[in-house]
């Protein structure tokens, strides 16, 4: 359960609790919504620690990583553009 999860359970559960007026036979809507927004603490609160222990667990670093790289100039191929030069007395393209 995400701490998103969490909290939209909290917020159910309390509206479930305080701002709902129905009666169902066998079944009483304000535990419901108590039972809604414990649960959705509890997955709160798993959802927070397992953000934490992520945070914190990093591997163990032995020695830094030298890299020797060796970068080529790419070969380039120059091509001649060559360019005719019209005179005015040519009807345009």
């Amino acid at each position: 359960m995400t701490i998103a999860g969490g909290i939209i359970l909290i917020m159910l559960g309390a509206i479930l609790t305080w701002a709902v007026e129905f009666d169902l036979a066998g079944l009483d809507i304000n535990v419901v919504g108590v039972v809604l927004m414990l649960g959705g603490l509890a997955g709160l609160l798993i959802g927070i620690y397992r953000i934490a222990v992520a945070r914190r667990a990093v591997g163990p670093i032995d020695e830094p990583v030298h890299r020797t790289e060796v970068y080529e100039e790419p070969q380039v191929h120059r091509t001649k553009v060559y360019e005719e030069r019209r005179r005015y007395d040519e009807p345009p393209l």
